[in-house]
């Protein structure tokens, strides 16, 4: 079933019997198939040193369209308080631990005095 408001993409014109009838993909057509399906690209960075392992870094990284990163079950974004703006409890969280160490540091502080004098 085709949609009568989408245009056809071109078809290339080659020599080539191979290639020939093939239908060349446009930017947006490829862009629309990856977020559709989803990438996924993964690869590990390692280094050594004299059989030592310095550093390893792994990365993923999936690109994929909101919907499809949703049926993947990922949807961090709906739940990030600093991404969805409700990160007002974050910075209460925040004013009581600070709080609570500069308490400790006080009471550290006391002690520390307490035990000088003796």
């Amino acid at each position: 079933m085709t949609d009568a408001s989408r245009p056809l993409p071109a078809v290339r014109q080659s020599s080539s019997p191979a290639t020939a009838g093939r239908e060349s993909a446009n930017l947006g057509d490829i862009l629309e198939r990856v977020l559709d399906r989803g990438v996924v690209i993964a690869g590990d960075i390692r280094v050594n040193l004299l059989d030592i392992e310095l550093l390893t870094i792994k990365l993923r990284l999936v690109i994929a369209s909101v919907d499809t990163a949703r049926e993947m079950g990922i949807d961090w974004w709906e739940h990030d308080p600093w991404l969805t703006g409700d990160n007002r409890g974050l910075l209460e969280e925040n004013r009581r631990l600070r709080a609570r160490l500069s308490a400790m540091e006080e009471r550290e502080s006391l002690e520390a005095e307490r035990s000088d004098e003796q």
